[in-house]
Formats: C-alpha cells, sequence, structure tokens
C-alpha cells in the first residue's frame, strides 16, 4: 500500500481547489439543480404525507422527517436522534454532520488530520462516500497508521471519496470524477449499489446533509495511481 502513495500536498490540494470551485460555478443538473431536488425531496410530514409543497412544510412547522428518502440495511445503525441522527445531519454541514455519527469515527479523525474540514463543510454541494470505522478496520493497521500521519497521501484518498454535485441514487451508477482528479465507478441499482474498483458496497445512501449527500460504504475506496 505505501508503493507510489507519496505527492506533493501541493498537487492534492490545488487538485481539491479547483474541483470544489468547478463544483460550485457550474450549471451542470448535478450540481445546483440536484441539490434543490434533492433538498425538497427530504421533507415530509409526519403522517408520511408528501402532497405538500416544501414551501408548506415550512410555513406548517411540520417537523422534517430526513430518513425519508434513504436506504440500505446500514441505515439501521444510524441513531434515531441526536446529532448522528439523519435529522440531525441534515442541520450540519458534511464534515460536522459526519463528527456525530457513531459509525464513521475513523474517517471524522482521517478528515481532521487532513485539515480538509472547513473545505468540506464550506462545499457548495457533493457527494460523499463515507467509509465505516469497520471499512478502515480491513486495512492493516500498520499501514493505515502510516497513511494517516502522511497528510498529502491522506489528502489524496479522502478527496478520492467526493465527487462534485449531489447525486440521488438515480444519478448514482456511472462513472464520476472525484475531488482528487479519477474518475470513480458506481455500478448497480434501485437500492444495490457498489462503488469502486473493490466493489465496495453501499450500506446506507442518500443520507442528506445541509450541503451533501452522504453514501456510507463498507471499504475505503483507493486511486487507481495507489493500486
Amino acid at each position: 500500500m505505501n508503493r507510489s502513495l507519496r505527492r506533493t500536498s501541493g498537487i492534492a490540494v490545488l487538485a481539491l481547489t479547483t474541483a470544489l470551485g468547478l463544483a460550485a460555478c457550474s450549471s451542470d443538473d448535478s450540481g445546483d439543480d440536484t441539490a434543490s431536488d434533492s433538498s425538497s425531496s427530504m421533507r415530509e410530514s409526519p403522517s408520511g404525507d408528501m402532497s405538500q409543497s416544501p414551501s408548506d412544510d415550512m410555513s406548517s412547522g411540520d417537523a422534517m422527517d430526513a430518513g425519508a428518502q434513504t436506504f440500505g440495511a446500514g441505515c439501521s445503525s444510524i441513531p434515531s436522534d441526536g446529532a448522528g441522527s439523519f435529522d440531525g445531519m441534515a442541520t450540519e454541514p458534511v464534515a460536522t454532520a459526519a463528527s456525530g455519527n457513531p459509525l464513521l469515527t475513523t474517517l471524522v479523525a482521517a478528515v481532521d488530520k487532513a485539515g480538509l474540514v472547513d473545505t468540506l463543510n464550506s462545499a457548495d454541494g457533493v457527494t460523499v462516500f463515507a467509509p465505516t470505522d469497520d471499512a478502515f478496520a480491513k486495512i492493516p493497521k500498520k499501514d493505515l497508521n502510516a497513511v494517516m500521519s502522511d497528510k498529502a497521501t491522506l489528502t489524496e484518498i479522502l478527496t478520492y471519496h467526493v465527487v462534485p454535485g449531489q447525486l440521488t441514487p438515480d444519478q448514482l451508477a456511472g462513472s464520476h470524477q472525484t475531488l482528487e482528479g479519477e474518475k470513480v465507478v458506481v455500478e448497480g441499482s434501485g437500492e444495490d449499489f457498489t462503488v469502486g474498483a473493490d466493489s465496495a458496497k453501499v450500506l446506507c445512501g442518500n443520507i442528506p446533509t445541509a450541503n451533501a449527500t452522504v453514501y456510507v460504504i463498507d471499504s475505503v475506496l483507493m486511486p487507481g495511481s495507489m493500486g
């Protein structure tokens, strides 16, 4: 794993900054339009009536059910209330939202070590493939420790998990440019998707945060340059 892992932090951060700038400025359907559609689709009245418009929901004061459009067996592991719940995550930008989720503690630590918290929190609509703690545990401890202490390599890996634009489940399958610079391929349909060359399984998908859509996965993705 240590073979060809190192790139300069300048290259990784430049790629990240450029990609985020493009995501913010793009008029692509996978960006602003999708983010708008995703945001409105997450609002549901307690009775389950989806006929109300978003403005009606907000004016009536009805609570949102941010988990209404999520899918996957792993969704049952998401807390039912509090900061790490679907409703709690929906109100926070993505890095902050992840910090409240007990499944994502290693990812949160990695994002912090790479100095990407503010970058991700300020991103204007992204999709994040979020490896669980168990996913990181699959990596030999010696290799994981080496990566966690190498900011340039860690940045490269983490940005490979981020795609500009908020992808809905209908848009998920296909090849997507990541903030790292390489493309990641998602295969599947309905509620059954795998991500990347190692076929990381989506455990819980379509989780909304204030500025991102999150798909929790069971393996850490590696850019092709690290193979």
